[in-house]
């Protein structure tokens, strides 16, 4: 979810123990772990949510998450009857009714495989300088990070679905006043195209919802200017487990990272989807999106695609458990969180 107000200054240059259980899953190979600590205000902040697919596992780290903006305001085409309908049918995680506001995680995924580590993207960092309301604690980021035993050396490869605000923020740090990849020995991968329309916009003084003003120039030139960014088209693939779907619409070349092993199939879906509300209306675009129609023609044949399938899904900004199965309902889907 981007946001397009983003201020042009700089800011000042400033093992997870608790209860586990696992839960294994009729589909042979996978399981979840979860494991939990309080930790700062935010309901869920330090909770880590672990999925093992194959060879492969796959941790949630969370930025940020609660309730966060209400339907109305992210949805042009909102239908209040609707909507409140649809509410009603839903998981009680992703909303809240004290406050009218759909819950929203901010989240990175961290993918360890027999040959990397990898970053699906990286949230909205620190030292950036936001204004409200992405100037919310960083710190949860950092705990979650160390919580999963990393250091920023053990980065191979970052991934970015897209390139806005709050799924390029870790990309960089700020070190002596010169914004520097955050991890050091990781290639990060952006889709070529992608990475032009945005450097178009920020070359014209631009500030489109999402990526606009010094998003590309804080998150996205200093990798490419550092060597680390490798940018690449549609068909790219890393080896037999990291694919592409492009899935454009909420940004110019917006993907969905396939994630494979032994026979187990898990996408990443980074702004595909904001909220389960969108399996149940399809065209139910957001305020943020390059092409709202575009978004919504994405988002619909990912459903008819994956509905069914048994492949699970990843998103960014929905709330513990987070992961999930899409089964059709007629010309509506539903998403249905593995527990």
């Amino acid at each position: 979810m981007g946001y397009g107000i983003v201020a042009r200054g700089f800011a000042n240059d400033t093992l997870l123990r608790g209860l586990v259980t696992e839960i294994a899953l009729p589909s042979e190979g996978f399981s979840v772990k979860q494991s939990s600590k309080q930790s700062g205000k935010q309901s869920g902040i330090g909770r880590m949510k672990q999925l093992t697919i194959g060879d492969v596992t796959i941790t949630s780290i969370i930025e940020r998450d609660g309730p966060w903006r209400k339907p109305e305001e992210m949805f042009p085409a909102y239908n209040p009857e609707i909507g409140k309908r649809h509410l009603a049918g839903l998981d009680r995680e992703v909303f809240d009714p004290a406050s009218g506001k759909m819950v929203i995680t901010y989240q990175t995924y961290i993918v360890r495989t027999p040959r990397h580590t990898v970053l699906i993207d990286t949230c909205t960092g620190e030292d950036k300088g936001y204004p409200p309301p992405m100037d919310y604690p960083k710190q949860p980021w950092l705990d979650g990070f160390k919580a999963a035993g990393l250091r920023f050396e053990d980065v191979d490869y970052v991934f970015c679905t897209h390139l806005h605000i709050d799924h390029t923020g870790w990309n960089t740090v700020l070190r002596d006043g010169k914004w520097v990849p955050t991890f050091p020995k990781a290639k990060y991968i952006f889709h070529k195209r992608e990475y032009a329309a945005w450097e178009e916009e920020f070359r014209r003084g631009g500030n489109r919802p999402g990526g606009g003003g010094n998003v590309w120039g804080y998150n996205c030139e200093p990798v490419v200017a550092a060597g680390q960014a490798l940018l690449v088209d549609d068909d790219y693939q890393l080896d037999d487990t990291f694919t592409l779907t492009p899935t454009p619409g909420h940004s110019p070349c917006h993907c969905c990272v396939n994630i494979r092993s032994r026979g187990q199939h898990a996408v990443v879906i980074g702004d595909l989807m904001h909220h389960a509300l969108q399996c149940r209306e399809p065209d139910w675009s957001t305020i943020f999106d390059w092409d709202a129609k575009e978004a919504a023609r994405s988002r619909r044949k990912f459903l008819g695609e994956i509905a069914g399938t048994g492949r699970f899904v990843l998103p960014i900004h929905f709330p513990h458990p987070t992961t999930g199965l899409v089964e059709a309902d007629g010309e509506r889907f539903r998403y249905k969180f593995v527990r």
